[in-house]
């Protein structure tokens, strides 16, 4: 689609889905993240926000936001980030958003340690 067409949907208020579906930014879930194998974990609170990725649970370790990518897959929206902290470091993020419900996998990798596989499930804050 040429720039100039795109444009001038947009002005009408109408947004192709390809074009509304690269941003997650303005939404908001509430959840829990746990270690793979727990049945227990910490409520979190994952936002996109001005291209931005956050997860609240990682905030009291040093987890900075990053950037997220976006890729549309059919009926959801796939969505992926990295995260980092300086003493534990780096959070590999790759979710899967339907309607209002988001499941996503964090792998953590540490140096010198064998990677850790997290989860996390969430629904969307109104």
């Amino acid at each position: 689609m040429r720039l100039s067409s795109l444009l001038g949907i947009m002005a009408l208020g109408v947004v192709p889905a390809s074009v509304a579906a690269q941003s997650l930014d303005g939404r908001t879930f509430q959840g829990v993240f746990l270690e793979r194998g727990k049945t227990s974990g910490d409520a979190d609170t994952l936002t996109f926000k001005n291209g931005r990725f956050r997860s609240t649970a990682c905030d009291r370790y040093g987890y900075s936001d990053a950037p997220y990518k976006v890729v549309p897959a059919g009926d959801s929206t796939r969505f992926e980030a990295e995260t980092q902290s300086a003493k534990y470091g780096k959070l590999m993020w790759s979710g899967v958003i339907r309607g209002s419900k988001l499941d996503a996998t964090v792998m953590m990798e540490r140096s010198g340690k064998s990677p850790l596989e997290n989860w996390v499930v969430a629904a969307e804050k109104n």
